[in-house]
């Protein structure tokens, strides 16, 4: 079994740093995603007991006093770093500009969704997952969909 500090790539690609005893991850580490994202915990015995989750733009949460578009603030991440847009020209998502989403699909949050084929690929058009039922459901209920996107708005003169 894997014992003191290394890593260790999962099969999903995102790779564990730290320490490790009886082939779990035990004390420091941290967990680094393929899409830029980390946590890094204090585990015990393959269980985190207190981390904190800092994404690929270096927004980061804590489980405890989460602030981040709350029912007070509204903002992304981006307009609190760089300001908000003027008035009219609404932010969609965190992106600025937003993904464009391919016709009759739907952003995900970690990629497109096909309700057709209830396939979920990643930005890059790669294979990710088959969406279940659930997912489904919550998909087409919450997240935006090509044609809910709008036109580049351009001042009046």
């Amino acid at each position: 079994r894997m014992e003191g500090q290394g890593s260790y790539t999962l099969p999903t690609g995102t790779e564990y740093r730290g320490a490790l005893r009886d082939g779990m991850f035990d004390g420091e580490g941290e967990l680094l995603f393929p899409n830029g994202g980390r946590y890094r915990a204090v585990w015990h015995r393959g269980v985190p007991t207190q981390g904190k989750y800092t994404f690929a733009d270096g927004l980061e949460y804590r489980d405890k006093k989460w602030h981040y578009c709350d029912g007070y603030d509204r903002r992304f991440y981006t307009e609190i770093c760089s300001g908000l847009k003027p008035a009219g020209i609404s932010q969609l998502t965190n992106l600025d500009p937003p993904r464009k989403i391919p016709e009759g699909c739907y952003d995900c949050g970690d990629g497109f969704y096909n309700p057709e084929t209830r396939v979920i690929v990643d930005y890059e058009l790669r294979f990710l997952r088959n969406a279940d039922d659930d997912e489904h459901e919550w998909i087409i209920r919450t997240c935006r969909k090509a044609w809910h996107e709008t036109i580049e708005q351009k001042p009046k003169p």
